[in-house]
């Protein structure tokens, strides 16, 4: 879907950003500002400015500052596109999508229209739960000799669901409503001979917990037993406003706590979430009853860079530890850390931290096991690497966990370590791990020139990549191909999807700021989604890099580049195959001369001397069409 840049304008003029900020935060007016605690970072003192003329918030703090898209983005943790229908639908706007036809714009605003809702009515259940808490001293004090207090228990919103079969009966007037049974708080059982069917309340005599999206709104709903009955945990079910394999609990109470403290805490179940919270762990949050997904990890790193998950030390906890892998792998970049704490078998963190205190388990959590251990430990796990068989063994159990990793150091890394432990280097294991027909892969390179048999990066690629040298006095050289690739890149993001894994290595591992930025630019299209250049350039503020995406986006005249559209989008693209062309035609040059330089002592090198002339005659053929 894409956004025209126009509207994203228009609705940043028509945003009241103390408005949009001042449903978070609480704002006082100090001059021509409204001053308030930043909700980005602990402070006691205000130092977080809304501008109502500049229609921007900065906090003097730590740095913080956006517009109100990226607000709800930071704040709320949204994706750029959820963000503009979140502020466009508060002002009563009508988002226009380009390549959405009537009838599809008309059943998404129906989707919409419908979520809202289904959660007026989760939120009139919630309010009508946590009125029956204050009558229940059963309830009051299943949750007392769990150690929770009443402002905890305020803070998370949690209420009582007593044992009737139709409570909500006097809580909704039409208890026949369909919306009652869509939204999970009523099942409707099979209709009879008269057409009726039973109805009742789905849950009965439980503890509730509420479970809340990013914005705060009410979605679903988790019961806890006071006793010891089965199920003891009964979740809400999917519906249009939940799935509990996007949603975490706690998420939403956590969101500040996630950026003071650094890292986010995943654990089990909704007890370790409040628990924790009150002993002083605000930064947890828990899976709904499933097994962690990339769709978690992917939200959770819309807050932190950082995550740790919290399982206990038995069979169960290392299994659920084994799909949270899973999950992560995808998402372990350079720049983030994912951790696994297993604890001792016969303990959670609440009952860890009520015997042993706060900072034995900080010191547990500081110590808890890397991924890329754990990742190793996994695919050694049954295997002996005394035999072949076995180191065998644990390189195909490797290869699929291996695989999953972004491209980046870390993964570069593991491949040695993976290659050592099985007995081969890391250029055949490689090499083994590779398609049939691929290329081989940017380690190899590598690995070469730290043996000092190929030339630094940055000698190869100088001649086009790097920013340009200082003009002579009176004339302007005309922008490198890295520069070009990455104007056209940024005018144009939905290109960097199409483009090949191989492609993708070979702007990444460009030197200083133009490998950043496309690093960067692959790090937003996980996480977001296809972006504007308007949500881009926000993103960008205070980068290392922002400075040369700027310079890109800035025409000959002085002029801001905009989005490619329509046929510029076309050409755009055919523009941004030429120049890689160019790009990877040099490259594979350069590899050449690094194969034949070591053909007195790889007896492969001739071989890979050959495949690369044969790809290299393919691209000038395209380069050069006769």
């Amino acid at each position: 879907m894409t956004i025209p840049a126009s509207f994203i304008q228009e609705l940043i003029a028509r945003a009241d950003v103390v408005e949009i900020v001042g449903r978070y935060v609480q704002l006082k007016k100090a001059g021509a500002n409204f001053m308030g605690l930043c909700p980005f970072h602990g402070e006691k003192s205000p130092s977080f400015s809304v501008s109502p003329t500049k229609q921007f918030y900065h906090c003097f703090g730590c740095g913080a500052h956006g517009n109100a898209i990226g607000f709800l983005m930071e704040h709320a943790g949204m994706g750029f596109v959820e963000a503009v229908h979140d502020l466009a639908g508060q002002y009563g706007l009508q988002v226009p999508e380009d390549d959405a036809s009537p009838e599809e714009r008309a059943r998404a605003a129906g989707q919409r229209q419908k979520q809202a809702t289904l959660s007026e009515v989760l939120e009139k259940a919630g309010e009508a739960y946590r009125k029956q808490l204050r009558q229940s001293p059963a309830a009051i004090a299943y949750l007392k000799d769990r150690g929770l207090s009443g402002e905890i228990a305020r803070e998370f919103g949690i209420g009582y669901a007593p044992p009737g079969w139709r409570t909500l009966a006097g809580v909704f007037p039409d208890y026949d409503d369909p919306l009652l049974a869509e939204s999970g708080l009523v099942i409707a059982g099979e209709a009879d001979e008269n057409n009726e069917g039973k109805r009742y309340d789905r849950f009965r005599d439980r503890v509730m917990f509420p479970i809340r999206n990013v914005k705060g709104e009410c979605i679903g709903f988790g019961g806890r037993v006071l006793g010891d009955e089965k199920p003891k945990y009964l979740n809400s079910p999917e519906t249009p406003v939940f799935s509990k394999g996007r949603e975490l609990y706690g998420l939403y109470e956590a969101r500040a706590a996630l950026r003071e403290r650094g890292y986010a805490l995943v654990t089990e179940g909704y007890m370790d979430v409040v628990a924790l919270a009150q002993l002083g762990f605000p930064n947890a949050v828990a899976t709904l009853g499933t097994a962690c997904t990339t769709d978690h990890v992917q939200k959770l790193f819309r807050f932190t860079e950082s995550v740790v998950f919290s399982f206990d030390g038995d069979a169960a906890g290392r299994r659920a530890a084994r799909k949270a892998l899973d999950g992560a792998l995808p998402y372990a970049t350079d720049v983030r850390s994912v951790k696994f704490l297993f604890l001792p078998a016969d303990h959670d963190p609440d009952s860890f931290i009520r015997e042993f205190g706060a900072d034995a388990f900080a010191r547990f959590v500081n110590e808890a096991t890397p991924l890329s251990r754990f990742m190793v430990e996994v695919a050694r796990e049954g295997c002996d690497l005394g035999s072949a068989e076995g180191r065998a063994h644990m390189a195909s159990n490797a290869r699929p966990l291996w695989s999953a990793l972004p491209e980046g150091a870390l993964k570069r890394q593991l491949l040695t370590e993976i290659a050592e432990l099985v007995q081969l280097n890391a250029q055949e294991l490689g090499e083994l791990w590779l398609p049939p027909g691929a290329a081989r892969p940017a380690g190899s390179v590598a690995r070469e020139r730290r043996e000092g048999r190929a030339r630094p990066r940055e000698d190869r690629y100088a001649s086009r990549t790097s920013s340009p040298r200082p003009p002579a006095r009176g004339r302007t050289l005309p922008p490198g191909r890295a520069d070009v690739a990455a104007r056209l890149l940024l005018s144009n993001m939905a290109e960097w999807e199409a483009l090949p894994h191989e492609l993708h290595d070979l702007l990444c591992e460009l030197p200083r700021e133009h490998g950043q930025l496309f690093a960067w630019l692959d790090s937003q299209l996980h996480e977001h989604g296809v972006q504007p250049w308007a949500a881009l350039r926000e993103g960008l503020r205070g980068l290392d890099f922002e400075a040369l995406a700027l310079r890109v986006m800035t025409g000959p005249d002085g002029a801001p580049v905009g989005d490619a559209e329509g046929e510029q989008a076309a050409e755009t693209a055919r523009e941004l195959r030429n120049v890689l062309d160019f790009m990877l035609d040099e490259r594979l040059k350069a590899q050449q001369s690094e194969a034949i330089a070591a053909v007195g002592s790889d007896p492969r090198a001739l071989e890979r001397y050959k495949a690369l002339e044969a790809r290299r005659l393919e691209l000038r053929a395209r380069l050069h069409p006769r």
